[in-house]
């Protein structure tokens, strides 16, 4: 049977993709040490996710590992190696704020982590794909820099704009600042290219936009949907910072993630790399992502507005899809933002309001 290795496997996209490769018959290995209570306090918590995993699949396996290890990295790839087959990398430290609070550990895990996985893959699954989950904060901030204009609800190109449609991978990554969360995760994307075109390792750096679902833990430093969902149901006060809560995001379901993962998988290609998140199907600002919490809750968010925007975060971003679409014509959409936010709420606001 055969072997897949997910790191932050009781995270987000990690258990998402526990489920789905589990589902279909692979062993899955998860490496996960719930370093999101660390960084996000004891709400963020992955470790009732990791029971949960253990309980619904016997064919998947917990470790408790730290991916800055390389030692015991590089056992169990070494121990598994005969069966291995695709490496999916989602752990990460993935906060713009909390980088900056400890550069050295956002570095390590995010940049060494990554380092210590591919080394892995190359000495004993080097025809594996390799998976990156990596992030459109790569190309810094020079979104901010896009002719915007102003609406009622939100900034938006001119439908003239080459990237009306969304940003594609052409965009540069130099000359901006990235916020020491976005350096961090660029020289693990770039790390992730040069193993695939060095020893011809079939690698994909997906750069996400707002990756979202109902198995977020919803804190205050990431998540943003979920979080302003929990908000909102649980009568949270909520900042938001900068723009006048106009700063437009797309969003993708966790779901749709992990099917363009398992695209890749059935036809890799050696040192990919794709812009992944909702486009112009699943996209929102902040004001209009506040209305729909509003309107799905019943419920009013006590909101205020901080005209301090983050380093390095975006005033508008909307992905293109075209060439992943290309050249994975099959993949598509499932989950548009309406059903992403209803799931959100209805998975999860019973919990909320009883911890409230």
């Amino acid at each position: 049977m055969k072997t897949t290795i997910i790191t932050g496997s009781s995270g987000l996209i990690g258990s998402e993709a526990v489920r789905h490769f589990a589902s279909s018959g692979f062993d899955v290995i998860g490496l996960d040490n719930d370093m999101r209570a660390q960084f996000f306090g004891p709400q963020a918590s992955t470790r009732r996710t990791t029971q949960d995993l253990q309980g619904e699949f016997p064919n998947f396996r917990a470790i408790d590992v730290d991916i800055r290890d390389d030692d015991v990295v590089n056992r169990i790839f070494a121990e598994n190696a005969k069966d291995l087959a695709l490496i999916i990398h989602t752990a990460a430290q993935p906060s713009h704020d909390w980088a900056a609070r400890d550069p050295h550990t956002d570095f390590s895990v995010n940049a060494v982590g990554t380092m210590n996985l591919l080394e892995a893959t190359r000495h004993h699954a080097p025809d594996a794909t390799f998976i990156f989950t990596s992030t459109n904060k790569v190309y810094g901030d020079t979104p901010n820099y896009l002719p915007l204009v102003e609406t009622d609800t939100r900034l938006e190109l001119p439908e003239d704009h080459k990237w009306y449609g969304g940003i594609d991978t052409t965009m540069s990554i130099d000359h901006t600042t990235h916020s020491l969360f976005g350096v961090s995760k660029a020289s693990a994307d770039l790390m992730v290219q040069e193993y695939g075109r060095y020893f011809n390792i079939p690698t994909v750096c997906f750069r996400g936009g707002c990756l979202t679902g109902p198995n977020h833990a919803g804190a205050q430093l990431h998540g943003f949907l979920a979080y302003l969902m929990r908000s909102t149901v649980s009568g949270t006060p909520y900042t938001i910072f900068g723009y006048e809560g106009k700063q437009v995001r797309d969003n993708i379901h966790a779901h749709d993630v992990v099917s363009a993962f398992e695209a890749f998988h059935a036809a890799p290609r050696v040192s990919a790399v794709y812009n992944l998140g909702g486009g112009r199907f699943s996209n929102c600002s902040m004001r209009e992502a506040i209305m729909l919490c509003e309107e799905i809750s019943g419920k009013t968010l006590d909101w205020t507005l901080s005209d301090q925007a983050r380093i390095g975060d975006h005033r508008w971003w909307i992905s293109d899809l075209s060439d992943f679409h290309r050249d994975y014509p099959d993949w598509n959409h499932e989950y548009d933002l309406e059903t992403t936010l209803r799931e959100i709420h209805d998975r999860n606001a019973d919990r909320w309001l009883a911890a409230a």
